[in-house]
């Protein structure tokens, strides 16, 4: 299972007047790290939204779990992977490392969606492009596990 792992230095805007990161900026670190995904399989988000023909991946369900406060100046690593996926959603698990001690855990579902032609502005949920999700599994294009080589 591909990991893909973004190191973040915490800024003091981050922060609340306690000095310690206010929780809804770990969603934003978590939004970034899954956009990050994409782009170690080599797809930066606007390349992926045109080469998939989508709107994009919204959030339908996130929660966190806060173990370990990180403050001001901390250097944290986010390790952030795709465990599961269905027919037009998937799940992302986002570790924030804070040195060796886990300090959040995330967790978000996202579905794949693309624009609506029925409703004007509007977006509907499109099959996973499995070539694509199963790169996350270590699968070449055909499915198969990849060799240790490539």
């Amino acid at each position: 299972m591909l990991t893909v792992s973004r190191t973040v230095r915490i800024e003091w805007g981050d922060c609340d007047p306690a000095g310690i990161v206010y929780f809804p900026r770990y969603f934003e670190y978590f939004d970034i790290s899954t956009v990050g995904m994409f782009e170690a399989l080599g797809y930066r988000k606007p390349a992926l939204l045109a080469a998939f023909d989508i709107a994009g991946f919204p959030v339908v369900d996130v929660r966190s779990t806060f173990r370990i406060p990180s403050k001001f100046g901390d250097d944290v690593t986010i390790l952030s992977t795709i465990p599961e996926f269905s027919r037009s959603s998937f799940q992302v698990h986002h570790r924030l490392m804070k040195g060796d001690e886990l300090a959040v855990e995330g967790f978000e579902k996202r579905v794949w969606v693309g624009h609506d032609p029925a409703r004007s502005g509007g977006i509907k949920a499109k099959p996973l492009p499995l070539e694509l999700f199963g790169r996350f599994r270590g699968e070449d294009s055909e499915g198969s596990p990849r060799s240790p080589g490539g």
